[in-house]
């Protein structure tokens, strides 16, 4: 007994380690079972939850045999490993033997707190720190129930109660409670608005303290600041604590991590990769960097996602080999690694391969929670719902908030209001994110809609957009002007004057409509057909559009999407469209059509039908309140993006509105070639709308696509539910429900659409830099001299077009002026390392080698490189363009 209470004195001083070892061999060699629960709590924490769990089933076997203290032991395994259902009733029958049971008491506080029950909470933890005032764990526990409370003044009490003597303790124990004691003091000044008090305190004691211990108490303070909704201070401390120790990893982690819930992806991956390569120069394990780099790419760039995921288990698997590292470390960077692979894989749609990679991870450690999501949102996607929701309820058992919004997505609710209420405290805990988390807030609002109360489901849905808002970049302006610019470029005249342009193919098909109107399901239907491919939402068109501002940017035009139409000849236009084509015919070489479901292609069709005039366009209308009130439950991936709209009621309507003005505007300009489809008479006459959808596409009838419920493709949208289940009418009218609070909505909708005059020059001719390049490359220089001066003539700081319009006036002895043009060129575009080169090659004909030697020494790193590669590729130039003309 004398040497179990020797152990428990370890859990309480959070040396885990040594708890293990000394729990292990007492069980091992003595087969003492009271040991039992001690080796699973010190296996719980330290995240070991596997042989935590086989621990806790093996002591739980002889329950029966195990004294009060061991079941307390056992239960606060449970606990740890956040299984507060079965630690209960363990906890309660100690209690009714022992009710002044002083751990018992405060194991119980953090089983009443998971039940929502938080007043009782605190009053358990009071009860456990009077009897036994000297566990520095209960008081602080307390502590932190009291500031979630708002009670600074009992906090403050807490606090200073669990200043213990540290004279009784081992350094290295009493350094540990010293550092949460100073952290728990920030982190009840932060609570208090004494910041600038709590900075200081930090600041002072920058050199007093080690570099470790310093920078994990800013992590902590900046960590509360976020919790409060000050991510701009939290973001500028950490700037500050950089210039202490501008390499400390952890610090510029924090930052990455604070970017990133923020949505500034390109800050974040900016962070992780200086993080690479301060590990690198500081010879410290790359993975866990590479990992976060592919996570923060996965949506947005697939290839460096790749790389970096790829790159991730390359180390991963090398690290193996390096005999300084523990297993277990290497295991566990080897399982983030693979989960990262397995991610993008599955973002683009590799689902074979994704599986095999999610299902090693979990052979290995079934409770691998990354994997396991992984594993079961992908199921989801391709329509294995039992599946998928067996293992979010294996996620609800490692962590029950992740798991409940993992089932409230596959629509599994919580049917007593009391696990609501419950995930609701969860969901307000303070993070990074903020005061509290908007995604599962927005999951909650449709549990209660789902429970009739609309008046709570809107509340918080309202309080989830509102604190989804203040990172968002969306402004409405800049989408009305847009979408004006759209409708300017894509006139009649442009298609008068630019016949010819595509190709004739019909193979693509474009469902689009505003997000939830029904396109998830229109596509369902039409890819239940034996000739057509149901490809999903594609980036296809949105890629094609950044690639020509990628073009625009690096040729220096001062144009850009949509202006740059006019400037596409009939070969550049139909290179873009077979390479379209090329990318469609993958997903199935037989098809006769592929169906492109992105919803915001409604903004692209002036281009879809300059680039395929016989594409089949089916625009989805839908009751623009339901419309409306769907987006408004919906937390979407793209919010940083193009789906910011969503979060604000009046933006929505406005976007309604936008939305209408293009579409009558693509009516008028090409009538009758766009199907528009309600949702509403789908959902009525299912059958019928079908039949007209194919005739309009122009293939015979199949009944099977009315079985489009049991359809096996993967969906990779918001409706990834909705679609494998048969028509419902439930979602008609839906509106109603919260009619009292759309009026920002409709006022959204009505107000008057206005815009800023449009200026945009308009060029007679397309194709005018690409022809001058290639007269030029053909040493037609009169012709390509033409080229260029008409286009600068509209144009006059072309940059491209002034940098070759130099090259033949350096060629034509003309070289002076040849320079100036040049010159004007480079200063628009002073990335371009081939024109500087050329620059000074021309100073040097000219006898001006001081100014060649200048203007290499000022050389500046490339803006885009695979851009610059695109101008070069693209024009057929190089630097050496004035040697060879000159020979």
């Amino acid at each position: 007994m004398v040497y179990l209470n020797i152990l428990r004195s370890l859990a309480d001083q959070q040396q885990f380690n040594e708890l293990k070892a000394n729990a292990q061999a007492l069980w091992s060699e003595n087969g003492q079972l009271a040991a039992l629960p001690l080796l699973a709590l010190a296996h719980a924490k330290l995240g070991e939850y596997t042989e935590a769990s086989e621990v806790c089933e093996q002591a739980a076997a002889h329950e029966d045999e195990l004294d009060l203290d061991a079941r307390v032991d056992l239960a606060g395994a449970y606990c740890v490993l956040l299984r507060w259902q079965i630690a209960l009733p363990l906890l309660e029958a100690v209690l009714e033997q022992q009710p002044e049971h002083a751990l018992a008491l405060a194991r119980l506080a953090w089983c009443r707190i998971c039940e929502g029950r938080v007043a009782e909470a605190r009053q358990l933890y009071a009860r456990s720190a009077a009897l036994e005032p000297q566990r520095f764990s209960v008081w602080s526990a307390l502590a932190r129930l009291c500031l979630q409370e708002g009670d600074l003044l009992a906090a403050q009490e807490a606090h200073d109660s669990a200043c213990v003597d540290t004279h009784a303790l081992r350094a290295e124990v009493a350094a540990e409670f010293t550092v949460q004691l100073q952290a728990l003091q920030l982190e009840i000044q932060v609570a208090g608005g004494e910041i600038a008090k709590a900075e200081q305190w930090l600041e002072a004691h920058v050199a007093s303290l080690s570099e470790a211990t310093w920078v994990r108490l800013v992590q902590g303070f900046t960590l509360q600041l976020a919790g409060l909704d000050q991510h701009a201070a939290a973001d500028d401390f950490l700037r500050a604590a950089l210039k202490y120790y501008p390499e400390n990893l952890d610090l510029i982690s924090q930052m990455a991590e604070l970017a990133q819930c923020q949505g500034q992806i390109p800050q974040s991956i900016y962070l992780l990769r200086r993080g690479i390569a301060l590990a690198r120069k500081q010879g410290q394990p790359e993975i866990s960097w590479w990992v976060r780099l592919s996570g923060a790419c996965v949506h947005q760039m697939d290839q460096l996602a790749r790389q970096a995921a790829e790159t991730a288990l390359e180390q991963a698997e090398a690290l193996q080999e390096d005999e300084r590292a523990s297993a277990e470390a290497i295991q566990v960077l080897r399982w983030q690694a693979k989960n990262a692979l397995a991610q993008v894989e599955s973002q683009d749609q590799h689902f074979a391969v994704a599986e095999i990679l999610f299902r090693e991870i979990l052979v290995e450690n079934p409770w691998f929670l990354p994997a396991i999501q992984g594993l079961g949102q992908q199921q989801m996607q391709c329509g294995q719902i039992e599946e998928a929701i067996t293992l979010f309820e294996r996620i609800k058992e490692i962590d029950p908030a992740k798991g409940y919004s993992a089932l409230i997505n596959a629509r599994r609710f919580p049917e007593d209001k009391k696990t609501l209420d419950r995930l609701e405290w969860m969901a307000r805990q303070p993070s990074l994110v903020g005061r509290s988390q908007p995604g599962f807030l927005l999951q909650l609002a449709s549990a209660w809609e789902k429970q009739k109360n609309y008046e709570k489901g809107f509340a918080l849905a309202a309080e989830a957009n509102l604190g989804s808002k203040k990172f968002l970049s969306y402004d409405p302006k800049v989408h009305r002007q847009s979408c004006a610019q759209i409708r300017h470029a894509f006139c009649k005249e442009l298609y008068e004057h630019r016949k010819g342009c595509g190709v004739a193919s019909s193979l693509p098909v474009f469902v689009l409509g505003m997000p939830r109107s029904g396109t998830t399901l229109i596509e369902q239907i039409l890819a239940g057909h034996s000739q057509i491919c149901g490809a999903g939402e594609l980036g296809i068109i949105p890629a094609r559009i950044q690639g020509l501002n990628r073009w625009e940017r690096n040729t220096g035009s001062g144009r850009s999407y949509p202006d740059c139409i006019d400037d596409l000849n009939a070969t550049t236009a139909q290179g873009i469209a077979n390479g379209i084509l090329e990318e469609l015919q993958v997903f199935d070489p037989d098809a006769r059509h592929v169906v492109d479901k992105l919803p915001h292609n409604f903004e692209n069709i002036g281009l879809i039908k300059f680039l395929f005039p016989n594409a089949r366009i089916i625009s989805v209308r839908r009751d623009p309140r339901d419309i409306a009130i769907s987006n408004y439950f919906m937390d979407y991936q793209a919010k940083f993006g193009g789906m910011g709209f969503a979060y604000d009621l009046t933006w929505i309507g406005e976007q309604l509105a936008d939305h209408n003005l293009l579409m009558q505007h693509w009516h008028q300009l090409f009538p009758g070639e766009i199907l528009e489809i309600n949702y509403e008479d789908v959902v009525e006459d299912t059958e019928g709308m079908a039949r007209k959808m194919l005739d309009y596409i122009g293939v015979d009838w199949e009944t099977q696509v009315l079985n489009f419920s049991e359809l096996d493709r993967p969906v990779k949208t918001a409706s990834v539910w909705q679609v494998r289940q048969p028509i419902y009418k439930t979602s008609k009218a839906k509106w109603m429900h919260y009619e009292k609070y759309i009026a920002p909505l409709i006022q959204g909708t009505n107000r008057k659409i206005t815009w800023e005059p449009i200026e945009m020059v308009t060029l007679p001719e397309a194709g005018l830099l690409t022809d001058g390049v290639m007269h030029y490359k053909q040493q037609k220089f009169a012709q390509a001299e033409l080229s260029f001066k008409k286009l600068l003539h509209h144009i006059p700081d072309h940059a491209a077009a002034n940098y070759m319009l130099g090259l033949i006036y350096v060629q034509s002895d003309d070289i002076h002026d040849g320079i100036k043009l040049m010159e004007k060129a480079l200063q628009q575009c002073p990335w371009k390392a081939d024109w500087r080169e050329d620059l000074a090659k021309a100073y040097e004909l000219a006898g001006l080698p001081e100014k060649a030697a200048g203007v290499r020494q000022s050389r500046e790193p490339l803006a885009d490189h695979s851009a610059e590669a695109d101008w070069r590729q693209n024009s057929g130039l190089s630097s050496m363009q004035i040697n060879g003309a000159q020979a």
